[in-house]
């Protein structure tokens, strides 16, 4: 032994007096890890653990999940709802039957003088699933407007989309076991030890025990890259053309799975004709990814017994986003990788419930994965809530994305943001502003009173937190799980269930429409609503019991069934939820919209996520443990091109592109290219005023990830004092 090993002090672990322990669901990303909160004598929170029977996290919780307990008692709580009549004015306090009439008349009022869809509503991929279900009966019941979205357009659009286009309905056809089964793995635009720890655990150990190749395509060197037993550095954009070039090699080398794609696909020969444009000497000069490496990664995934692909928001938050799910989509069908252990096109979702919003919120459709489109549908869900089919539009209406122009040219008058926010997550910030200040009414429903939007809004409705409240969450793998309620709600702050219901009192059809008293109850409507047959998400044989005796259930789970085997994968019959029951393979020509460096603007902007924080900061901002990691924005900038710019490492510099600009830290570092840099997206006031923000046009997702930008050099006094001010929250 040496340097005094015999010496080593035991690990004390300090004594939290917990009296009990609480069990729900962490409310931060998509794994869906099961949690315990720690509960004192006094009845308050005071430690995080994770659940050793829980079969997604096993016990273990990322650094977030360990600090939970904190978010009950973080600063900048709303406790009292609170409304004023100009934004330059003072807010006042005013009790919750005040407010809700206030708002109920002044949405009539605006819908009265301008349309229904004169008012417009944005939600979250936050809420429990039966507040889902609530705001999307409110929305579409009783408001009646067709401006109705949710701010996962931001994050899981273009997956949404992708999964539609290739297999005719939406949800995530595989599962974490399938890393367990898998025999090679392309992880697309996904970092996941930093966006979803727990995940990156189960992968990593089931690649120790398997000895699988892991691919990771990302153009920056990220933690998962560095992991990886293959790294392709591709050239920011362009991972249509690298797709259409796998399925060129696998193709052209007969090494597609042929009884599969005849047995339940449709398209093969226009894809075939597609991709013979596509052969690896072309696209290497356009995605950067050299021709012999391209054949190899084509070889390895077509051979492989069993591969899979995943991604996070390197591919979906692109104009191509929705094209390059569809690709990782054909690559599996076309190798026979869909419906079986170890073969998928797995989304890898955002937010903690983005999946219920999907599934529940009837922000594109109606319930249950229902389209606004099919008569059969809007005639179901009408007579189930009471009302007349004919209050229905008869498509979607605006998307997120498409509601803040609709500001600007005053087709929308009205706007409820219900825990988002747009002031910083939406791309082009200083046009967000704007468009804020033009509203004639704007309510913020949050549970955080600081949060930047409420600068802009008339109205601020004070929400509870996560396990303030009892309900259920689905995570990436369609498994549903339970958020039981830890403490009472802070203050006089409401949980969004009441809200929503209490709201509806106040509108003619919520006179028709049973809003339920408690989660369980709208929980009993939803297994009613989803059953049928060839329904996918099926959920009629959960009940709140079982899916906590469980530690959660995955969907399909059917009324009567007694294990949930039938729900950890989809398709595994062949039969996709298209008009002839087949896959579609869906052809990709690549137009590159991107924009590019140029000698003004000569770097490429990249954003993701820091594993210390939590979009937009709202709550992990606030929390010590957490926010100490990464108090203030930063930039990893490259070294050799710092050094030609004279840059120094922890300077600060200016950073602008033709929309906007910022100021951030350097920290120098190989993982970007000379021509690239990367900057977090948490920050107010940030990277999110640099973003282009071009549309994907089947998902209307936006581009945070393809534009250019230069770097100036700034005063570092003025700077310092800024980083200072912006260390406080």
């Amino acid at each position: 032994m040496i340097f005094g090993r015999k010496d080593q002090k035991p690990i004390r672990i300090a004594d939290k007096q917990v009296k009990e322990w609480k069990y729900t669901t962490c409310g931060y990303c998509s794994t869906g890890c099961s949690i315990e909160i720690g509960i004192n004598e006094q009845g308050n929170a005071v430690a995080s653990r994770g659940v050793a029977d829980a079969d997604v996290n096993r016990g273990k919780l990322c650094i977030k999940g360990i600090f939970e307990h904190e978010l009950f008692e973080a600063s900048g709580r709303g406790n009292n709802p609170l409304v004023r009549d100009q934004i330059h004015d003072e807010y006042t306090e005013t009790s919750w039957d005040s407010v809700l009439d206030t708002m109920a008349d002044k949405i009539k009022a605006i819908q009265d003088q301008y349309g229904k869809d004169s008012f417009a509503i944005v939600s979250t991929g936050q809420l429990l699933t039966e507040e889902f279900y609530t705001l999307g009966k409110l929305t579409r019941g009783c408001i009646g407007t067709n401006n109705y979205d949710g701010n996962t357009t931001l994050c899981m659009a273009s997956a949404v989309s992708g999964y539609k286009r290739s297999f005719g309905s939406d949800g995530p056809p595989g599962c974490y076991d399938d890393f367990s089964h898998t025999d090679c793995l392309i992880a697309w635009g996904s970092n996941l030890p930093e966006q979803h720890p727990v995940i990156y655990w189960r992968l990593k150990e089931a690649k120790e025990q398997r000895n699988f190749p892991l691919i990771v395509v990302d153009p920056r060197v990220t933690m998962l890259a560095q992991f990886a037993d293959i790294h392709l550095p591709i050239s920011p954009g362009t991972d249509i053309v690298l797709q259409n070039a796998l399925m060129h090699v696998i193709l052209k080398e007969g090494l597609e799975d042929k009884d599969y794609i005849e047995k339940y696909t449709n398209g093969i020969e226009e894809l075939r004709a597609c991709v013979a444009d596509f052969d690896p000497t072309s696209a290497a000069k356009i995605c950067g990814i050299d021709e012999d490496t391209i054949r190899h990664v084509a070889r390895l995934f077509a051979k492989a017994g069993r591969a899979m692909s995943i991604w996070t928001m390197g591919l979906n938050q692109s104009t191509h986003g929705s094209d390059a799910i569809t690709g990782c989509n054909s690559l599996s069908l076309i190798t026979g990788n869909i419906g079986v252990p170890g073969g998928t096109s797995l989304s890898i979702t955002g937010q903690c419930n983005a999946m219920g919003t999907r599934e529940w919120s009837s922000c594109s459709g109606l319930p249950g994965y229902r389209a606004l489109e099919k008569e059969k549908d809007r005639n179901d869900i009408a007579e189930f809530w009471g009302i007349d089919p004919e209050f229905f539009p008869k498509k979607r209406g605006l998307a997120q994305t498409d509601i803040f122009p609709a500001i600007e040219t005053g087709q929308i008058k009205g706007l409820w943001l219900v825990a988002t926010n747009p002031m910083t997550s939406m791309p082009n910030t200083s046009r967000i502003r704007k468009t804020l200040e033009k509203l004639d009414f704007l309510v913020v429903q949050d549970a955080y009173q600081d949060v930047e939007t409420t600068q802009y809004a008339h109205m601020f409705l004070p929400a509870a937190v996560w396990a303030e409240k009892e309900g259920v969450f689905t995570n990436t793998e369609r498994r549903v799980n339970r958020v039981c309620n830890v403490q009472p709600p802070k203050g006089n702050s409401k949980s969004d269930f009441w809200i929503f219901s209490e709201l509806s009192k106040r509108f003619e059809n919520g006179q028709k429409i049973t809003f339920p008293v408690t989660t369980e109850e709208a929980f009993e409507e939803m297994k009613t609503l989803s059953k049928g047959a060839g329904r996918n998400l099926d959920i009629s044989g959960m009940t709140y019991d079982k899916i906590e005796k469980a530690r959660g259930l995955q969907w399909p789970y059917r009324e009567g069934a007694t294990d949930n085997d039938e729900g950890a994968r989809l398709y595994t019959d062949g039969k996709f939820a298209t008009p002839t029951g087949k896959a579609n393979l869906i052809p990709l020509p690549w137009v590159d919209n991107n924009e590019h460096p140029c000698e003004e603007y000569p770097f490429w902007l990249n954003t993701g996520r820091v594993v210390e924080h939590f979009h937009t900061r709202t709550r992990t901002g606030k929390m010590g443990n957490l926010n100490k990691y990464s108090p203030t924005p930063y930039m990893e900038m490259n070294p050799d091109a710092a050094a030609k710019l004279g840059i120094k490492h922890q300077s600060y510099v200016r950073i602008a592109s033709r929309r906007g600009d910022a100021v951030v830290m350097v920290q120098l570092t190989q993982r970007v290219a000379p021509n690239s840099v990367f900057i977090p997206f948490h920050f107010h006031d940030c990277v999110n005023r640099l973003c282009l923000g071009l549309l994907d046009p089947h998902s209307r997702q936006p581009a945070f990830k393809q534009s250019s930008l230069r770097i100036e050099h700034v005063d570092q006094k003025l700077a310092a004092k800024m980083n200072r001010e912006r260390r406080t929250y």
